[in-house]
């Protein structure tokens, strides 16, 4: 079962705001883009990671199409404590943007995975392989429920991390800045969303990539989070290094 599958058996109240969501638009192969090489049948291509929530979610970025994500199998923590991840694409019939993106595809963190340690991470899908290793991070909590808040994370390209936000998974925040605006502090600024927009009342996460130049620091950052009713000059810290 996807994460969010699971995160649609929640006691969370899902009713339209009004209105009927629009279709993607031009359709188009979704699959992660070939970028390194091709053995039998099997494409190799590149991705990176972040943790997430706290240690309880990691965040796989691919490259392709940005309007169809491929969602993620249940992880399973292998016996030389690796992490297996399964990646299902869209259905055949799914209209998808042909854009060429990187996206976030989330991956809860199987119970046995310590966020503070190195976690060799192995994708597999039709047609495709990827492996990375996602660097461990002391002090993350890891297991338990989600809080519902705010969090981000480095991943292994530089200036690149993924930040994760709950709300209206129809109306996710569209960033418009990314500065550093400190030695050792990212702001991200969003885009007001207009007065009329109707969204979805659902809780999910909406994870997006963001790159940011010019810090003087690269471990112990922290990112404000500004520009939009719904994030208030938020400040969280973004895990681990770049």
């Amino acid at each position: 079962m996807t994460l969010a599958r699971r995160l649609l058996a929640l006691p969370v109240a899902l009713i339209l705001a009004g209105g009927a969501l629009a279709g993607c638009a031009t359709p188009a192969a979704s699959g992660p883009s070939a970028s390194q090489s091709t053995d039998g049948d099997s494409t190799e291509f590149e991705m990176d990671a972040a943790w997430l929530d706290d240690g309880r979610i990691i965040g796989l970025v691919t490259m392709g199409s940005s309007s169809c994500v491929p969602a993620a199998e249940e992880a399973t923590l292998e016996a030389d404590g690796s992490l297996s991840v399964t990646l299902v694409e869209p259905d055949a019939d799914t209209a998808c943007t042909a854009d060429m993106a990187t996206r976030v595809t989330l991956v809860e963190v199987p119970e046995g995975v310590d966020p503070a340690e190195d976690l060799a991470i192995t994708v597999t899908g039709d047609g495709f392989s990827a492996s990375t290793e996602l660097e461990g991070v002391e002090g993350l909590a890891g297991g338990g429920m989600t809080d519902y808040l705010p969090s981000a994370g480095w991943t292994g390209a530089d200036g690149q991390f993924v930040l994760l936000t709950w709300g209206s998974s129809s109306c996710p925040p569209v960033i418009s800045e990314v500065t550093a605006s400190g030695p050792a502090e990212v702001t991200v600024t969003f885009e007001t969303p207009p007065a009329d927009q109707v969204c979805t009342m659902d809780m999910a996460p909406r994870a997006t990539v963001a790159t940011v130049e010019g810090l003087e620091e690269d471990s112990d950052v922290m990112l404000v989070l500004t520009g939009s009713p719904e994030f208030d000059n938020v400040t969280v810290p973004i895990y681990g290094s770049n």
